[in-house]
């Protein structure tokens, strides 16, 4: 089987991960406490979380997969509805939430990966400058 069909399932999760981040970012981006918007800032750090902890777990392609499912369940949910009813009303909270989102995936997914040499070689240093064995099982 090909190494990209054997991925898809891992694109589609991520994908419908990011978009239940979007969909519940959308819907709570205008909560606030006293003035202050937790849920756009609480938005923002979860959906990071999840496209950082997507990057790091699988690789960059499934991170790209999360972020086009937050921005497209942004986008989907941001607009009017058939009935007239809007979930995101017009304000500043919904254009930060509706630039961040993007803006967040693209820094995770364009963010260089450390080489692997550096990540096996990093351990081994650190154990010989400190003369604590880091051996390896």
């Amino acid at each position: 089987m090909p190494k990209f069909v054997s991925r898809i399932p891992t694109f589609l999760i991520a994908a419908l991960a990011g978009a239940v981040f979007g969909v519940v970012g959308t819907v709570a981006h205008a909560a606030t406490i006293w003035g202050i918007p937790v849920g756009l800032v609480l938005g923002i750090i979860g959906s990071g979380a999840l496209m950082l902890a997507i990057r790091l777990l699988a690789d960059r392609w499934a991170s790209v997969a999360a972020g086009v499912g937050i921005t497209l369940a942004v986008i989907v949910f941001s607009g009017e509805g058939p009935g007239g009813s809007v979930i995101a009303p017009a304000g500043m909270a919904a254009v930060v939430w509706t630039v961040a989102c993007p803006l967040v995936a693209v820094l995770i997914v364009a963010w260089p990966e450390l080489p692997a040499s550096t990540r096996s070689t990093a351990g081994s240093r650190v154990g010989a400058a400190t003369g604590v064995d880091a051996g390896r099982i």
